[in-house]
């Protein structure tokens, strides 16, 4: 067996390391350039170009970015049981750039939009036929998402060999690259793509995404030869599946056998633990059950609706131990959405002059964001980590649950600053007497907002990639994917519980004589600033659930492959408690 591991080990490492990133970071930043193209101002085009109300083009693109991120689920299904993670991003890429064709289309041809308005009349909305080219267009974008997203990240980092410890460290300082490349790509986007739509116009806007991501496609092929393509290892929900019935068929035996006499079968979870092994822990007992060998078990060839390995076990119980903080991670999710949409409304009213001639579109806010990301990101990887060192001990500075943890603390500041900066706004509207004026610039400066838009970035920062870092870490090595899927699941529903945090304070906060915190039309007349705060206290309730959360959690143990001997024990745990 262990000749096998040795041979199966030296057969794959000669492929991947730093060579395939060149390929692998070209696709990501086409594909990002492409997709944020596309989405960043995309609430612009449903409200001038198709003329839907605000309130409902905000709700259609929340939904659509919920169901792009609940997609990666079947992408990642796909990629680690069935196809491996290179063919998952292949096919996945191509469904995305039909999707993205068909929409540059109809922003070209005039038959396929309502006609432009006409002064003050009422705006002619889309019919049926142009919003099912829209609907379709923002699936068929979904659909290859799903494909994309979580395979892409875990293709990445797979072409490190975690066995060999001159790689291992790559991985995490991978991670951070990742986000900081992605981050420049969408830079790009939010500035230079956002000014040619507005500016430009919709088809050479929309055009240029669509390029890039055929650009992206041919990128990713041609480093094909040079990839380390891990074999898929059958359908991970299967086995957990397997696991939960085998424990329930066996739920009578009251008595565990101590652990070192539990079943365990090497050549059946080779596959699944060419990173090593998972040992037994002590948490969620009545699982074990699985692993007690009764009569009529065949220990050769198990029938694994029956009896399963310690090893499956444990990937049943680190994918649980992982739930409570996945959970922790949406409402930061509510928090960041809505920079894209009341945010971007509160930019609308303000001064976004820089120049006496140049002002900043007000979808390029977020370009505040992004740098306050990169540059945290950049400074977190060059600096922080080698001071952390000092005091910790740890190769990544700080482990990613503290990492988390400050990006949790930083959310929760920006919301608080951000209702502050709400009532200033509203105090100028009030003082050169436009609170009635839905559209008219306040004499207040834009730059107002940075303070806001700049904490989310350093929080992301801090959580996202600590997000990651978790999900990669933590999850059994055979399902990768499936972890980076529920990585974009907490994103997809922190989008849900966003458009439910809306439709609740709007159809709440609902006064007599038609006043409301988020009002349709005049934003100047609404109490955005109380939505601000409730979403403040929220994330502090979230904060102190977190805590909780990883004042209990434990780390997956594993027992890694030594090349020389069988019988090494080293725990590859970087910390048992935190």
């Amino acid at each position: 067996m262990e000749h096998n591991e040795n041979h199966h080990a030296s057969a794959t490492t000669k492929k991947g390391g730093l060579v395939t990133m060149p390929f692998i970071f070209a696709n990501e930043v086409t594909e990002k350039l492409a997709v944020v193209g596309f989405g960043t101002n995309m609430i612009s085009y449903l409200t001038t170009q198709l003329h839907m109300p605000l309130t409902k083009a905000a709700n259609t693109l929340t939904n659509f970015g919920g169901t792009a991120s609940l997609t990666p689920l079947l992408g990642a299904f796909i990629s680690d049981a069935y196809v491996g993670k290179f063919w998952t991003i292949t096919v996945a890429s191509i469904i995305y750039q039909i999707g993205m064709i068909s929409l540059t289309v109809s922003a070209v041809v005039p038959q396929l939009r309502p006609p432009p308005c006409k002064g003050e009349e009422v705006c002619q909305q889309a019919n049926s036929g142009q919003l099912a080219i829209l609907y379709v267009s923002l699936l068929l974008g979904a659909l290859g998402s799903g494909g994309i997203r979580p395979c892409v990240v875990a293709f990445g980092a797979d072409q490190f060999d975690e066995s060999d410890p001159k790689q291992s460290t790559k991985t995490w300082g991978y991670f951070n690259w990742y986000y900081f490349v992605m981050g420049a790509s969408i830079l790009v986007a939010v500035t230079v793509i956002v000014y040619i739509q507005d500016n430009i116009g919709w088809g050479l806007g929309l055009g240029i995404p669509t390029v890039a991501m055929f650009l992206s496609i041919i990128a990713f092929i041609v480093g094909y030869p040079l990839y380390r393509n891990l074999d898929p290892s059958g359908s991970p929900f299967t086995r957990l599946v397997q696991v939960a019935v085998a424990a329930f068929r066996k739920r009578k035996i009251s008595n565990l056998p101590p652990a070192q006499c539990l079943y365990q079968n090497d050549e059946l979870d080779a596959s699944i633990s060419l990173g090593g092994k998972l040992l037994h822990t002590e948490q969620m007992k009545f699982l074990d059950k699985a692993t007690v060998v009764t009569e009529g078990d065949d220990t050769k060839s198990p029938n694994l609706w029956k009896l399963n390995t310690i090893h499956r076990v444990e990937e049943l119980k680190s994918l649980i131990r992982m739930g409570p903080i996945w959970a922790s991670g949406i409402l930061l999710i509510t928090a960041y959405a809505q920079q894209g949409t009341f945010s971007l409304q509160q930019a609308k009213t303000m001064d976004r002059h820089l120049t006496k001639t140049f002002q900043i579109p007000a979808g390029s806010m977020s370009v505040f964001t992004i740098t306050a990301m990169l540059a945290t990101t950049a400074f977190y990887d060059r600096v922080f980590i080698r001071i952390a060192r000092r005091f910790t001990g740890l190769d990544r500075g700080i482990s990613f649950l503290h990492r988390m943890g400050i990006g949790f603390v930083i959310s929760t500041l920006a919301t608080l600053v951000a209702g502050f900066v709400e009532i200033k706004r509203k105090k100028a509207a009030m003082a050169h007497g436009l609170i009635d004026h839905s559209s008219a610039i306040i004499p207040i400066s834009v730059f107002w907002l940075v303070p806001q838009y700049g904490l989310h970035g350093i929080a992301e920062a801090f959580m996202s990639i600590g997000h990651l870092e978790f999900f990669y870490d933590q999850a059994p090595e055979s399902m990768r994917s499936t972890a980076m899927a529920l990585f974009w699941t907490s994103i997809s529903l922190g989008n849900y519980v966003s458009t439910l945090l809306v439709t609740m304070v709007h159809k709440f906060t609902r006064g007599p004589n038609g006043s409301n915190w988020l009002p349709d039309n005049n934003l100047n007349k609404g109490k955005l600033e109380y939505f601000y705060w409730l979403i403040t206290i929220l994330q502090f309730l979230n904060l102190i659930y977190y805590i909780f959360c990883v004042k209990y959690y434990t780390y997956k143990p594993i027992q890694v492959h030594d090349k020389d001997s069988t019988s090494s024990e080293e725990n590859q745990v970087e910390l048992t408690t935190v």
